[in-house]
């Protein structure tokens, strides 16, 4: 007898979180990477030879400047949260309240409106 899981049930783990992970590894790995760094030279070729327009060389430089960066850019925004995070903990479990300041007494004939503009009687 053979027993087989239900064609319902999802497999362990979350699968929408594993293919995520498959595509990013796939955009990023050494195929996207070989492939990327065919695309800059083939479009640098292009330009030095009139062929491209720079606007269109500077964007597709720049687009695989923000598919390879994004990784280790959100990486160190995490790094950054994680520590600011951390220091705030630290902080608030091991320092007083900060006392209370007290506005000066002001004149019993004060008026907040008097001053050169205001002709004197």
């Amino acid at each position: 007898m053979i027993v087989t899981p239900p064609l319902a049930d999802p497999a362990a783990g979350a699968p929408l979180a594993r293919a995520a992970e498959w595509v990013g590894a796939v955009a990023t790995g050494d195929v996207a990477t070989a492939a990327a760094t065919l695309a800059v030279a083939a479009l640098g070729l292009l330009l030095l030879q009139g062929r491209l327009p720079l606007r269109r060389a500077a964007r597709a430089a720049l687009g695989c400047c923000l598919i390879f960066g994004a990784g280790p850019v959100g990486a160190g925004l995490l790094r950054v949260a994680a520590a600011a995070a951390e220091r705030e903990a630290v902080a608030d479990g091991s320092s007083a309240p900060p006392a209370r300041l007290v506005a000066p007494a002001q004149p019993e004939e004060y008026d907040p409106y008097a001053g050169a503009a205001v002709p004197v009687r």
